[in-house]
């Protein structure tokens, strides 16, 4: 995306300098060179955020090369040509670059490096990237950002980038555990794996992809006791498939309510078996109009889905690559992991430990488990409600974001962030995460990419016409 028409040289701030601030600060540097665009990262190396920041060796996209292209120079496939990184994921594609499964870290490593390739030091235009945390904005008429250290940035336009939040602790607001040092509310904190001694038993709160993350990182930091990883329903992400190819088909049975949908995809899978084909390939065939499923239910019927059908969406929808699923079932093998489904009470300090009662799903006799460390595993947190990062308790002080009822993130419109009364503010945006009110699913790198392009074209003021991203996701299914 490149332009030759003048513009007025404007300044745009980026609250967040993971892969959605990054993204957008690199396209919108290109389209016009001559703008500001400063991001505001706390962290050392812009570009990669929490995914692809505290990752270990053993950490693999879970998504293959073909679905992390983003338009950027050169291509993620290009780059990635010839690394010895890469031997054992092409060996296992058969070779095929755009079907391996890289390693996170060298993803983290290409941001970073497309991050400093264009970034300046001084106050002209071009990217800037600022070293710091953006706490509020600043004090009208003026506009723009303030950061921890007092530092303030004005600009034209601002964009929220904050990309995940950590977990929500799954305990009540009095529990003791909360500021002990045996439970790690936040698994990618610099000291969350910390001091645990090898031979003690670990309890991991949640089964999803940050608990095979971490079950892995553990692993391979030589831990050698029992880890038991725990969730209401004991539910394992799936895995990838190579081959195989299914027809979208839901898109004719719009609008339908949630159940009648997972009967449709549910129906879909045992055709698709009969056939020798994948589910994975019925679970892509349905990605395209995710975005206008979700649009069409109801407040009830969101609340639904929610309830009910998400887990059991999630294990299906994010995957684990090939060879970690290969290592995950290794460890079970072997009594290193297991995965429990049931619900915990009954929290109490057992020396520098933990002791808590699982009670198992569908019945059956309660035992005490005794673990070393807790770690909270549940996935990103959504809701804002309660919640003081600095820069969303001042924006919600001043009625300028309006957080959805369902605890998803904030109401927007084509990215544009509401106000507390429904208004729709002309220069305050949101990307990624933080916008999953209005799509759902808008975390994976192809749908994050198309809403970045699209938002870059609007704020470039050009006038090509992007499409809404429910059209966009018609090819986005395969492999993500």
């Amino acid at each position: 995306m490149a332009f030759d028409t003048p513009k007025a040289r404007r300044t745009i701030a980026i609250a967040g300098g993971g892969f959605s601030g990054a993204l957008l600060a690199l396209k919108l540097t290109r389209a016009r060179p001559g703008w500001r665009v400063v991001v505001v990262e706390p962290s050392s190396r812009p570009g990669r955020g929490l995914a692809y920041g505290a990752c270990a060796p053993s950490h693999l996209l879970n998504v293959p090369v073909a679905r992390m292209e983003t338009g950027l120079t050169p291509p993620y496939a290009d780059w990635l040509a010839g690394r010895s990184e890469m031997a054992e994921a092409l060996a296992e594609s058969g070779g095929e670059m755009s079907a391996a499964f890289s390693p996170r870290e060298l993803w983290g490593q290409y941001l970073q490096q497309q991050v400093a390739a264009v970034r300046v030091t001084d106050n002209g235009p071009g990217l800037t990237v600022l070293r710091g945390e953006a706490v509020r904005l600043l004090d009208a008429p003026r506009r723009g950002l303030v950061l921890g250290d007092g530092r303030e940035v004005e600009a034209d336009t601002i964009v929220l980038a904050t990309g995940n939040l950590p977990p929500r602790p799954p305990l009540p607001a009095d529990s003791w555990l909360r500021d002990a040092a045996a439970f790690a509310a936040d698994p990618w904190a610099a000291d969350a794996l910390t001091g645990i001694d090898p031979e003690t038993p670990v309890l991991l709160l949640g089964t999803g992809l940050t608990m095979v993350d971490i079950a892995l990182k553990l692993a391979e930091e030589g831990h050698r006791g029992p880890m038991l990883a725990v969730s209401r329903r004991g539910l394992l992400p799936g895995a990838h498939r190579y081959g195989g190819h299914w027809e979208p088909f839901l898109a004719p049975m719009l609008p339908a309510s949630p159940l009648a949908l997972s009967r449709a995809i549910r129906a879909e899978v045992r055709r698709a078996d009969a056939q020798g084909q994948p589910w994975q390939r019925v679970i892509d065939a349905v990605r395209p109009v995710i975005a206008r499923v979700w649009s069409s239910w109801t407040p009830a019927q969101k609340r639904q889905f929610l309830r009910h059908q998400r887990p059991r969406w999630d294990v299906h929808r994010h995957r684990m690559a090939p060879r970690i699923a290969e290592r995950i079932a290794e460890l079970m093998a072997d009594g290193a992991l297991a995965v429990r489904a049931g619900r915990t009470r009954d929290w109490k300090p057992d020396g520098d430990g933990v002791s808590v009662t699982l009670h198992p799903r569908g019945g059956g006799a309660a035992e005490t488990l005794m673990a070393a460390r807790v770690i909270n595993c549940t996935g990103p947190r959504s809701d804002l409600a309660g919640l003081e990062v600095p820069l969303f308790a001042d924006l919600a002080r001043k009625g300028l974001i309006a957080p959805d009822d369902l605890g998803l993130g904030l109401e927007s419109n084509d990215c544009a962030v509401l106000a507390a009364r429904g208004e729709v503010s002309t220069w305050l945006y949101a990307l990624g995460p933080l916008t999953r009110p209005a799509w759902w699913e808008i975390t994976a790198v192809p749908e994050i990419t198309a809403q970045v392009d699209g938002l870059a074209h609007r704020l470039a003021e050009d006038q090509v016409v992007t499409p809404a991203l429910s059209d966009v996701f018609v090819d986005l299914g395969a492999g993500i």
